[in-house]
């Protein structure tokens, strides 16, 4: 019987496409026949999905996508949420583990290992490949002391490693043959390849480069990976890819967060071809000419109201509700939205409670249990399906909820205000729903939608598959992974 195969990708920084190359060589894997599975040992986001009840990053949920399976729980056994500039909540398998400081996670790393070995068992146990995305870089050597996310889990389940880097950012020469000066022999020797992402232009043009890190790392080159011009059709994880899109003349603005989360939720919009999606950076105002002000999830909804009223947003959101413009919040943007938001445990932070900006007569009240699941809705206005999911803190009551944006199981989701300008949900993924989302589009003047958001996804992974299998050497890196 053979052995299940494994490879990892690992890059030399963050953001340098890591996520989206996995996801690619998965797709291509699969369409080769091979039953593949996406693993991450640690990954760190607020823009997570639900699978199985539980919590994992966006970007393990569009790679079993990739693989054509339903997202697992194991696939990103533990995940990093930040609340604060210098502490996350700890996810493991799916759950809430803690909140803790980032030197408090340093000692608590090695209780974790055993947790990502199992899954990672689990996964390999249904699979005849699992494609490994690593997180940050392996160069970080002041973190490879109980290290799980890199070259401490590739030494623990012994799986050979690829090194990716970004030749779009610069220096990918010294970025990596500076990675093999930097780690450990025994690192060095457990990565066996590498690939150049990113490349503008014509890749012939950087082969004198790709023998020269070759040269210096003895490792094999894989190939230089073009810039892919759809990347933007797919969801996109890190914070760092969030930007503005379209040129409709339907205006959306959305403030921009500093704990912004599940921003996936705005990828449909920024297809749609009579849309314009802006994300308004701090410091900015809101745009005057918005058709409607869209206020996203966040993973710390009241110190994220503080950050909302700091950047002068609040203003600008009463002089466009006066302008006739619509307003909706989503998830912690719903509950903003309210009346007052109350904190009697201190979950988010010191126990108290604030001042919503008082559009929607509701209240809410932040509760240790969180809710995750997966959420089947109906569209009161337009009867069309929606199916999302929730993730959140906090219940959400008041005479508003009379008039609610949805129904789920026979029971109220949702507020909109009494002149109907301002709606809040605690629904995510509800834009994902081609039916509702031309329907709503449709009621807030924006013009037909003939967008089917699903099937294009799908388009672009097949589409980055193709881009895969032209510029990288897929046979080697099966043979690496052998």
């Amino acid at each position: 019987m053979q052995k299940t195969r494994a490879i990892m990708i690992q890059g030399t920084g963050s953001n340098v496409g890591k996520s989206l190359l996995v996801a690619g060589v998965c797709r291509a894997l699969h369409q080769r026949g091979l039953k593949v599975r996406p693993f991450k040992p640690q990954n760190m986001s607020n823009n997570a999905a639900v699978a199985e009840g539980g919590e994992i990053g966006r970007a393990q949920a569009l790679q079993a996508m990739a693989c054509g399976v339903k997202p697992s729980v194991d696939m990103n056994p533990i995940l990093l949420k930040p609340e604060s500039e210098t502490g996350a909540q700890v996810v493991v398998q799916g759950q809430r583990l803690a909140t803790v400081k980032a030197r408090e996670y340093g000692s608590l790393k090695a209780s974790l290992m055993p947790k990502v070995l199992q899954s990672f068992a689990r996964l390999k146990a249904e699979a005849d490949i699992v494609v490994i995305e690593g997180a940050g870089s392996p160069a970080e050597v002041n973190l490879r002391a109980g290290d799980i996310a890199n070259m401490g889990f590739a030494e623990a389940a012994n799986v050979p490693v690829v090194l990716v880097g970004d030749i779009d950012r610069g220096g990918v020469i010294a970025q990596i043959v500076g990675t093999k000066a930097v780690i450990s022999k025994s690192d060095a020797a457990r990565i066996k390849g590498f690939i150049v992402n990113k490349f503008r232009g014509d890749p012939s043009l950087f082969d004198e480069g790709f023998e020269a890190i070759a040269s210096h790392t003895g490792w094999r080159g894989l190939g230089t990976l073009p810039w892919f011009p759809d990347a933007h059709k797919l969801p996109a994880e890190d914070a760092l890819d969030i930007r503005s899109a379209g040129t409709g003349d339907f205006h959306i603005a959305v403030p921009q967060l500093s704990r912004m989360a599940n921003f996936d939720d705005l990828d449909p919009l920024a297809q749609e071809p009579n849309v314009r999606v802006t994300m308004v950076p701090p410091g900015k105002a809101l745009p005057g000419d918005a058709d409607l002000v869209l206020i996203p999830g966040t993973k710390s909804t009241i110190k994220d109201l503080a950050f909302f009223r700091a950047q002068g947003w609040e203003i600008d959101l009463q002089a466009h509700l006066r302008r006739g413009g619509k307003v909706l919040g989503v998830c912690g943007g719903y509950q903003m939205l309210g009346q007052s938001i109350a904190d009697p445990e201190g979950i988010e932070g010191p126990a108290g409670r604030v001042k919503g900006l008082g559009l929607l007569d509701l209240q809410t009240v932040m509760v240790p249990e969180k809710s995750v699941t997966e959420i089947e809705a109906i569209h009161l206005a337009s009867g069309a399906l929606v199916s999302g999911y929730e993730i959140h803190i906090g219940t959400t009551n008041g005479a508003d909820r009379a008039r609610p944006l949805f129904s789920i199981s026979g029971q109220p989701e949702g507020a909109i205000s009494a002149n109907g300008q301002v709606a809040g949900t605690y629904l995510h993924g509800l834009f994902s729903a081609d039916a509702f989302r031309a329907a709503w589009l449709a009621a807030h003047g924006s013009g037909a939608s003939a967008l089917a958001y699903g099937a294009a996804v799908e388009d672009a992974l097949d589409a980055l598959a193709a881009h895969i299998e032209a510029h990288i050497d897929i046979d080697a890196l099966l043979e690496l992974a052998q």
